[in-house]
């Protein structure tokens, strides 16, 4: 992630850079901007929207399947077994008669039924 960073800085570095170029003779076409501009968005578009709205997608439909007695394991790293299930928060069974209300979008991932006795 750093390095897409270090990469978006360099390329919003160069544009002011580009625009003096020209005035010297000695920049890019216009249609040479253009383009250079069009892979500019369409790096981002692959590299951060793209992932970031599909995670953003797959935990929407894991809050939306949420059911009792699924056993998950919360951001902050509590496992436990859902007991009840309302519209925004979800109470997680975490020990033997140790209830805890959670919001489901705390909820990071859902554990394979019987992880929680391995344990």
């Amino acid at each position: 992630m750093k390095a897409i960073q270090t990469l978006f800085i360099t390329l919003l570095a160069m544009v002011p850079g580009l625009a003096f170029a020209q005035d010297a003779g000695q920049g890019m076409s216009v249609i040479g901007q253009v383009i250079f501009f069009a892979g500019f968005i369409l790096i981002f578009y692959l590299l951060i929207w793209r992932p970031q709205s599909k995670r953003a997608k797959e935990h929407k439909a894991l809050m939306s399947g949420l059911d009792k007695g699924d056993e998950i394991v919360t951001s902050g790293g509590v496992a436990g077994k859902i007991t009840k299930v309302t519209d925004d928060f979800i109470l997680v069974e975490i020990a033997e008669n140790v209830e805890v209300k959670v919001q489901k979008v705390a909820v990071a991932s859902a554990l394979p039924k019987g992880t929680l006795k391995d344990i």
